[in-house]
């Protein structure tokens, strides 16, 4: 079964959550952005935002976090490679966290946009 389009899929998925939760377990921000994210779901249930509030919400919310997931992989290889202190390497880890602050800035955007007007 495990051979066939849909097993593969499926320990696919398997590997994907592993990888998740290893990141919720040992990743110091993806931990804060978890549990913004929480705090986040809550105030939503509070204001009782609208079905389109609600996914540009679960959308910055899975940006962020998915593009943490990115710049921790990015750094692990990058350390893994060079664990030296190395320009290039330090080059490389600013830009993936770069592409975490565009990430996060956005997300507060959203936020903002979502929840000002409420107040």
């Amino acid at each position: 079964m495990w051979n066939t389009f849909l097993g593969k899929r499926l320990r696919g998925c398997g590997y994907a959550a592993k990888g998740a939760w290893t990141l919720l377990k040992k990743e110091p921000s993806i931990q804060v952005q978890a549990c913004i994210a929480i705090i986040m779901t809550l105030i939503g249930f509070y204001f009782e935002i609208s079905n389109t509030e609600w996914m540009l919400q679960i959308f910055a919310i899975a940006l962020v976090m998915s593009v943490e997931g990115l710049n921790t992989a990015a750094e692990e290889i990058a350390d893994f490679v060079h664990p030296d202190f190395h320009n290039k390497i330090g080059l490389i880890k600013d830009v993936a966290a770069g592409a975490v602050f565009f990430a996060a800035v956005g997300a507060v955007i959203i936020g903002c946009i979502i929840y000002i007007p409420k107040l």
